[in-house]
Parts: C-alpha cells; sequence; structure tokens
C-alpha cells in the first residue's frame, strides 16, 4: 500500500478540506449539558482536528477551508500556524458567516453526545472559486470529509478538489464524517458521500456511515457485505469503525481485525479523528499495512482518554511510548481475518 502516497516533489502530505469549528468541552462533567456550566474552549471539527494530528507526527499539512472574518477566525488560524500548518488557503467569510459551535455532552466515559450549532457555519460557505488546483496538486493526498458534501457552495468546492486531485494523481481520502443537521434526507447522503467514495482511494467510516453511503446500494448492512462491494470500485483500503468494539481493516489482499487498546476512557468522541491521523501517517512513512492499524487504533485510545481532541492529539515519540507501554497487557491488537 506504500505507492498510494508515492509523488516525489509533492511540497505537502496532506490537504484536510471542510469542517473547522470550536469545541467546548465541559470541565464539570458526568452530568447532562443542561447542567454543565463550565468549559474549555479547543479548536474542533474532523478535518480540522486530522490536520493538528498529522502535523504533530511531523507532517506537512495544508487546509482548504473557510474561517469567520472575527477572532474566532483568527484563534483557528494562529493555532494552525503554531502547528505549522499551511493557512494561504484559508479564506475568510465576508457576509457575517461564523464558525460552527460545538457544545460536547459527557455523561460517563462511555455516554458523550453532541450538540452543533451549524446553521450559516463558515465552512459551508467555501466556494469552487477558492479551490485551486497548483494547491491540490502539490500535495500527497486529499482528505475530503462527509459534512463538505452536505450543501451549496461547500459541496462543489469539494467535488472540484477532488477533481483535481484525480486530475493530478493525488491520493484521495474519504472520511464519511457524518453529521445529521445539515444533510436534508438520506437520500442526500448516500448520493453525495457514495459519489465521493467511489472516487476515493482509503475510505474511512463508522458502520453507521457506511450504511447511509449504501442505502440505494442494497447491500446487507455487514462489513464483509460492504468489502465485497466497493473493492470493485475504485478504493483500495477500507476501515469500518464500531467504536469501542475496534475496528475492520479490507484490502484487494486480505482483511485484519483491530482490537481497540485498553484506557480508562474520558468521553467517547475524538477517537475517530485520532485514528485517521496516526493511521495516515503510518502508510505514509511506509509502515505494513497492520503496523498502521495498530498505531490508528492507538491514538484513538488516547484520545478518548483524555479531554480534547485537536490540544491532545499525540506526537510519534507519544504514541510509540504508549504502544509499547500496553503491548506488556495486551497482544495482537490486530489480526487477520
Amino acid at each position: 500500500m506504500n505507492d498510494l502516497f508515492d509523488r516525489r516533489g509533492a511540497s505537502l502530505d496532506i490537504i484536510p478540506v471542510g469542517r473547522v469549528a470550536i469545541d467546548f468541552n465541559p470541565t464539570d462533567m458526568n452530568r447532562p449539558l443542561s447542567q454543565s456550566a463550565h468549559f474549555n474552549k479547543y479548536l474542533g471539527g474532523s478535518p480540522a482536528n486530522i490536520a493538528v494530528g498529522m502535523a504533530r507526527f511531523g507532517r506537512r499539512v495544508g487546509f482548504l477551508g473557510k474561517v469567520s472574518d472575527d477572532s474566532f477566525g483568527d484563534f483557528v488560524t494562529d493555532y494552525f500556524r503554531e502547528e505549522g500548518i499551511d493557512c494561504s488557503h484559508i479564506t475568510r467569510c465576508r457576509n457575517g458567516e461564523k464558525l460552527g459551535l460545538t457544545f460536547t455532552e459527557i455523561l460517563s466515559p462511555t455516554q458523550s453526545s453532541i450538540l452543533m450549532y451549524r446553521e450559516g457555519a463558515a465552512d459551508l460557505m467555501l466556494h469552487p472559486d477558492d479551490v485551486d488546483e497548483a494547491y491540490v496538486a502539490s500535495s500527497r493526498s486529499l482528505l475530503i470529509s462527509g459534512t463538505s458534501l452536505c450543501a451549496s457552495p461547500t459541496r462543489e468546492a469539494a467535488l472540484k478538489a477532488l477533481t483535481f486531485a484525480e486530475k493530478n494523481g493525488v491520493t484521495v481520502i474519504f472520511d464519511a464524517d457524518y453529521r445529521a443537521y445539515t444533510w436534508k434526507n438520506k437520500d442526500e447522503i448516500a448520493i453525495y458521500t457514495s459519489l465521493a467514495a467511489r472516487k476515493a482511494d482509503i475510505v474511512l467510516g463508522s458502520r453507521e456511515e457506511f450504511d447511509l453511503m449504501e442505502r440505494l446500494v442494497g447491500l446487507d448492512g455487514t462489513d464483509e457485505a460492504s468489502a465485497a462491494w466497493w473493492l470493485t470500485q475504485k478504493p483500495r483500503i477500507l476501515v469500518i469503525k464500531h467504536g469501542k468494539e475496534g475496528s475492520r481493516c479490507y484490502t484487494r489482499e486480505g482483511a485484519y481485525q483491530v482490537r481497540p487498546f485498553p484506557v480508562n476512557a474520558m468521553k467517547g468522541f475524538g477517537g475517530g479523528d485520532g485514528y485517521a491521523s496516526a493511521f495516515l501517517h503510518g502508510l505514509m512513512s511506509g509502515k505494513a499495512l497492520p503496523e498502521a492499524l495498530e498505531m490508528g487504533s492507538a491514538s484513538a485510545a488516547m484520545l478518548v482518554a483524555s479531554h480534547a481532541c485537536s490540544r491532545d492529539m499525540p506526537t510519534e515519540n507519544a504514541l510509540m511510548q504508549f504502544i509499547r507501554e500496553k503491548k506488556t497487557q495486551c497482544e495482537n491488537v490486530v489480526t487477520a481475518l
């Protein structure tokens, strides 16, 4: 799978596209959101979290997105620059649109929910005119998130970026990143997410997200059926996540079961973004697929055991130390199916 990222001369390793938001995570946890009074502010949004995660691993990261023309927009670009992320193609909204706000509820280590304010969100204003072919072509990979397909004009912008990636031999990663708030109906979800997934080289999603993508295909809702169908299309790697049960990875050459590393969880969200960044970094580093999957599982465990998402993305040293320590307690995190 190492040839997926073999683009010599590329100045960037990855360009995530789409959602960047502000997360407010409660510090008075284990109670309903209605009773939470104190919060910490963090950079959020799945593509933004993945961008930070990849930068922490030393990857050359860009970003294609839209932010508000205010102090929260400054917060995003300042945070990205401090992480070494290129902000040259992050543009400002001009009609008063604001960054989406996410308030999280942490009822218990296994019960979490998210309340999003997404009406007129800045990231949904990314316009096709904001997408530059030379910028997309300068990267080894492009990551499209499902939320960038939920409304216009960001939908057309994401599809334009995807088209430029295909044209220039840039590896496409599709992260389903399903959020119900801005989609009109399930058929719309199925049409646009499956369109992007069919053009991707790597597809990441939960079982629920694959079911939504496959709504019009008529599969039976099992991982085996998903793999049998998607691997006849363009994708070469599928990762199907099952939350605390772990994940499965399918390729045309074989399949793997990935168990979670044991941790004392603090929250039930954020693990997917940690998984994606570490897994993709592993592949880009030339790791064998099982080792890259192990890295993804480890990062996911570290993120659910922490309070934040972007702020708590691990460095490579921290990740590998975590793996070494945890493997004294559990072996065979990744096994062939």
